[in-house]
């Protein structure tokens, strides 16, 4: 089981309370890694994945639970989760597979692609963001199982 500190939200930075990420809003997102990958992260920041379910991008969720399952395949004692603050921009809703932004969302001038929970998008159900912007995340700091 993973445990958060509950601690007071900087101004204007939400927690998952919206069922989806509002356009020009900052969230508390979770990166989930593994601890080697997290030190890098720390040392010089995040950079996009070269694909995936939603194209280039950091992936992300507003779900501690989601991201606290990454590293797939790794030992509990390796995984790490990066506690981060996001401007999330322009949202685009990404609900069903092949949907026709899927992977293009950001040439149509979008900031954050967002999968909401329970579409069939992931095995999990849990939902999913990717950013496209690193420069878009804040680190705030890390937690443990």
């Amino acid at each position: 089981q993973w445990a958060e500190d509950d601690f007071a939200l900087p101004h204007g930075v939400f927690r998952l309370l919206t069922p989806q990420p509002a356009d020009g809003q900052i969230y508390l997102m979770y990166h989930g890694t593994s601890r080697n990958n997290a030190e890098k992260i720390l040392k010089s920041g995040f950079r996009q994945s070269e694909d995936g379910m939603l194209g280039p991008g950091v992936y992300l969720s507003r779900d501690l639970q989601k991201a606290s399952r990454y590293p797939i395949g790794h030992r509990d004692e390796d995984k790490v989760v990066i506690m981060v603050q996001v401007d999330v921009g322009r949202v685009k809703r990404i609900d069903r597979q092949n949907h026709p932004l899927q992977k293009t969302w950001h040439d149509d001038g979008y900031d954050t692609a967002w999968v909401p929970p329970n579409c069939g998008m992931t095995k999990s159900g849990l939902e999913e963001d990717c950013v496209w912007d690193p420069t878009r995340i804040k680190t705030l700091h890390l937690i443990k199982p």
